[in-house]
């Protein structure tokens, strides 16, 4: 099996790790081993230290989607990053591949999202209805190969299932994903949804932080690093939620 998760960015509040596909972030009634309790093992060894390591989970990434997931290792470090989180001061840049071309080259896409949680499944709809979050991101193609293309996503909201069921919703399901709509799963149960960067002013050191995270080590994957603008994006940031 693979390393379940590399360090991008470690210091005494905060630990970055670029997740793989299939593990989930925290534990669920599967019983499975979550990430969270992973990079617990790892602080504890690499530390030595006693007793229980303090870890909290910022934010999470569903289950069969890989890429950068942030955890708090104070409980200050926490709670200054739920307000990042909160009020939107975070870019987070998505890779996600389709098999339709999306209707546009780029564009913003805004829904309303009800979550049936019984099901885990999330239905978009145009307008508001009932028990419905907004939802809006950015979208824009980066590229195709061998009939696939690349979208960069930029989510402005940070609903559950958002990018799968926004993307789905205008005919455009990610690779793999047959809970929204996609042909064929993917061999190892992953989808081919990648959290590829994130920045964020550090809630303690008030230094800008950008990480950028692998893509899993997949053939197919690695065929879209041609497509990579290699933008840093910090200059987009003010522009990103108007």
């Amino acid at each position: 099996m693979a390393k379940p998760f590399h360090v991008i960015y470690e210091d005494n509040h905060l630990i970055v790790v670029n997740k793989a596909p299939g593990i989930l972030v925290q534990g669920d009634a599967t019983g499975d081993i979550p990430l969270l309790e992973l990079v617990k093992d790892y602080i504890k060894e690499k530390y030595e230290k006693p007793g229980e390591v303090f870890l909290g989970t910022v934010h999470r990434l569903d289950r069969p989607v890989s890429g950068l997931v942030v955890f708090a290792r104070t409980s200050k470090g926490l709670e200054r990053m739920n307000e990042i989180f909160r009020k939107r001061e975070v870019q987070k840049t998505y890779w996600a591949v389709v098999r339709r071309r999306p209707p546009k080259n780029q564009d913003k896409l805004t829904n309303w999202l009800v979550k049936d949680e019984a099901k885990n499944f999330v239905t978009a709809h145009d307008m508001p209805v009932p028990n419905a979050q907004k939802a809006e991101l950015h979208y824009r193609v980066l590229g195709e190969i061998n009939k696939h293309f690349l979208l960069e996503v930029t989510p402005i909201t940070g609903r559950p299932h958002q990018i799968r069921v926004q993307l789905a919703a205008i005919g455009c399901p990610i690779r793999g994903d047959l809970k929204y709509g996609y042909a064929r799963a993917n061999n190892d149960g992953s989808i081919n949804l990648h959290a590829r960067r994130l920045f964020f002013v550090h809630p303690v050191k008030k230094e800008s932080i950008l990480c950028r995270a692998a893509l899993p080590n997949d053939p197919f994957w690695e065929e879209f690093l041609s497509l990579d603008p290699e933008e840093i994006g910090l200059e987009h940031l003010p522009f990103l939620y108007e």
